[in-house]
């Protein structure tokens, strides 16, 4: 069984430099410039909470709610960490945005073909034996990359080393089933905007129970988004198609002409 990756995030080592924005920029290919808040445009940004630098991104939950509702399986959760999203499969539905309970996923909206966009972890350098780009730019340190279990292990030591330096709490661990995305701080996490009133219990869970009393309203509606998705793109197949043969017919038609 293959380990599962993670970061830990140890915001009292975090200066605000930027470095992990701008290689997560130049990893996956997004507009230069420095952004605030998370974005179709910034899968990571830096948050700043009286003094305290926070990064925020998607958690990649150990069992994604993001998964769990989506009716065509855009969605994947890879046994090394990453939760993908598969845009030949999404039909724009959304759900994935009002069910994630950090607010990560983002919707090109500005965009003609628009997307779902959001922290990819890095998967193509995972499956190179790479670090995350976020994590090899950090220079101090705060964002380290590795075993999910090591992890944890190496904050509960940073913990007991220096009791007065944090709070006796790995944001991550337990907060909807578990997230591949682990935080220290020297404050309260609801102090630096953290969502602390989550379950312990795997959202999934939840959506399921909730599903399971419309399954007829979901598998409708289901079907029904997936067919606007399919007559959308097959009137598009249909206008490619249409004007291939009017080139066509042009070229024969000059061509006899001739």
């Amino acid at each position: 069984m293959k380990s599962q990756r993670a970061l830990l995030i140890d915001t009292t080592l975090c200066i605000g430099c930027n470095a992990c924005q701008d290689a997560c920029k130049a990893q996956n290919h997004l507009p230069v410039g420095e952004e605030k808040k998370l974005t179709a445009t910034a899968y990571t940004a830096l948050e700043e909470h009286d003094g305290v630098f926070v990064r925020r991104m998607c958690q990649h939950c150990v069992t994604p709610t993001c998964a769990s509702v989506c009716p065509v399986g855009a969605f994947t959760k890879t046994p090394e960490g990453p939760v993908l999203y598969d845009e030949s499969k999404c039909i724009g539905c959304r759900y994935c945005i009002q069910a994630c309970p950090f607010q990560v996923p983002k919707y090109e909206w500005s965009n003609n073909y628009p997307r779902i966009q959001k922290c990819r972890f890095c998967a193509e350098r995972l499956a190179q034996g790479l670090p995350t780009a976020c994590a090899e730019a950090c220079p101090t340190g705060a964002t380290t990359f590795g075993d999910r279990d090591d992890l944890i292990r190496e904050a509960h030591k940073r913990i007991a080393a220096e009791p007065g330096k944090y709070i006796d709490k790995i944001y991550g661990v337990q907060e909807v089933g578990g997230t591949s995305i682990l935080y220290l701080s020297s404050v309260p996490f609801e102090q630096l905007g953290f969502t602390t009133k989550l379950e312990n219990m795997v959202m999934p869970m939840y959506t399921w129970n909730a599903l399971s009393k419309i399954p007829s309203v979901v598998s409708v509606g289901g079907v029904f988004l997936y067919g606007i998705w399919w007559i959308t793109n097959r009137r598009t197949e249909v206008q490619r198609l249409e004007r291939s043969l009017e080139n066509l017919d042009k070229k024969n038609t000059n061509h006899n002409d001739n």
